[in-house]
């Protein structure tokens, strides 16, 4: 009987916040206009390599000739923030916004209301979860697919592939890893100061390099090229976007 009125308070406090994030949405689109319609956006959720990740795209997708914005951060962000942000990305002529999406940031609704284009997961590491449980964590990426993004983009090695490959793109949905069949990892070469893999994509291979070290980033060069790929862009441009990808030093 407790738990039921738990449950019950919990959804009440939960229909409440989505009530008032509805109301914040309306008045921040009156406020700054509704840019997105004029962009796409690309999302970037995953307890590691978010970061990463959208660099690799975003390098991409300007090497292919895009008008691209980054929005990239693996702390939380306000939903005034991001509306701020679409704002700025649009007047600066943007037409691809890439944003990384940490769980936190979920939980809260931010997305509430926007039309994503892509949605794509690095990976679920238990071990880098701050204040939430892996249930909770997993509550709050179903909000992101659940708002039916047209291209979805998972990691076929990571070991919950199974609770994620529920999450489908209403026009694609695509997966990426050493497992993976729409963008295969056939192998790699770590070095100390950088990476190499080869990727096979469809019917062609690839090799691709960064100067981002380690074998996660092979993991987050495939999720790069999966989402190039589900965007149509040609296979020169990939390479050249991960390679022009400088890290911070």
């Amino acid at each position: 009987m407790e738990k039921r009125e738990k449950s019950r308070a919990k959804n009440k406090n939960g229909g409440l916040k989505l009530k008032a994030q509805k109301i914040k949405v309306g008045l921040l689109k009156s406020y700054y206009g509704n840019p997105v319609k004029d962009m796409k956006v690309v999302a970037i959720t995953g307890t590691t390599g978010k970061t990463t990740v959208a660099h690799f795209v975003h390098e991409i997708l300007k090497s292919s000739g895009e008008q691209v914005a980054v929005l990239a951060s693996d702390q939380p962000f306000k939903l005034g923030m991001l509306h701020k942000f679409l704002s700025e990305a649009w007047k600066a002529g943007a037409n691809v916004v890439i944003v990384t999406v940490p769980a936190e940031t979920l939980r809260d609704n931010v997305f509430y209301g926007l039309p994503v284009h892509v949605a794509a997961m690095t990976n679920f590491v238990a071990s880098s979860l701050n204040d939430m449980t892996a249930e909770e964590y997993l509550d709050s990426e179903k909000t992101l697919f659940d708002m039916k993004p047209e291209v979805v983009v998972l990691n076929h090695d990571d070991a919950n592939y199974d609770t994620f490959s529920e999450f489908k793109g209403t026009k694609q949905t695509l997966d990426y890893g050493l497992t993976g069949k729409d963008v295969k990892i056939l192998n790699s070469k770590l070095y100390a100061k950088g990476t190499e893999a080869t990727l096979s994509m469809k019917s062609e291979v690839i090799s691709v390099a960064t100067f981002v070290p380690g074998e996660t980033a092979v993991s987050y060069m495939a999720c790069a090229t999966a989402i190039a790929e589900a965007m149509g862009v040609k296979s020169d441009h990939i390479i050249d976007g991960i390679a022009n990808y400088e890290v911070d030093s």
